[in-house]
């Protein structure tokens, strides 16, 4: 054989090669933020069939509290819709803007709703109620670190996806567009710590 031919080979053999790796991470990154998303959804399906446990618990309380009691069942049904949509795609920029959303409107309608029930100490005194809070806190909790796990899978794939020389075969693989992060509008004030004065 021709040694020229033999190098041919050699180079060809090592492009397939460097193909196959990067396709094969490409498709590693995608389904781990596709799996770290799968574990946001599980938590905010969590949190979505405590809400309605909340307000049911607090009707017998806040009787004449029925507007705030509905937009919150509201903006819940509407954050589980945000989610589905989310879930079918998860890196999709439009599906995680909406989901991104309904969340904000359900986080500023249980907003609401806390300051509605420091008007009834009786609901605050009640042990379903004080139950109900600590599953939803720990829920809360668990969102956001699922949230962080997604956002840096993520953050992992674009980079892998941008860098050389993926960049030039990411496209060809089916893998054209970044993955969008899930950042929630009020983020930062449900991880602020309340602050009290004496």
């Amino acid at each position: 054989m021709d040694t020229n031919l033999i190098l041919l080979l050699v180079v060809l053999a090592a492009l397939v090669l460097l193909c196959i790796t990067i396709y094969n991470k490409l498709v590693a990154l995608k389904n781990r933020f596709k799996n770290a998303f799968a574990q946001i959804e599980v938590q905010l399906k969590r949190r979505y069939d405590l809400i309605p446990n909340l307000v049911e618990t607090a009707k017998a309380y806040m009787a004449h509290e029925r507007e705030t009691l509905e937009a919150v069942i509201a903006a819940r049904n509407q954050a589980s819709a945000g989610l589905r949509a989310a879930a079918a795609d998860p890196g999709n920029v439009q599906a995680l803007g909406q989901l991104a959303g309904a969340e904000s409107a359900l986080g500023g309608a249980l907003g609401r709703f806390n300051m509605l029930m420091e008007a009834y100490p009786d609901l605050k005194a009640s042990q379903n109620m004080q139950q109900l809070s600590e599953e939803l806190t720990s829920t809360e909790n668990r969102v956001a670190f699922a949230r962080q796990a997604f956002n840096d899978a993520v953050m992992q794939y674009n980079t892998y996806r941008q860098s050389f020389p993926a960049v030039m075969l990411a496209g060809a693989f089916g893998h054209s567009t970044d993955a969008s992060l899930l950042q929630f509008e009020d983020s930062a004030q449900i991880q602020s710590a309340p602050k009290v004065s004496f």
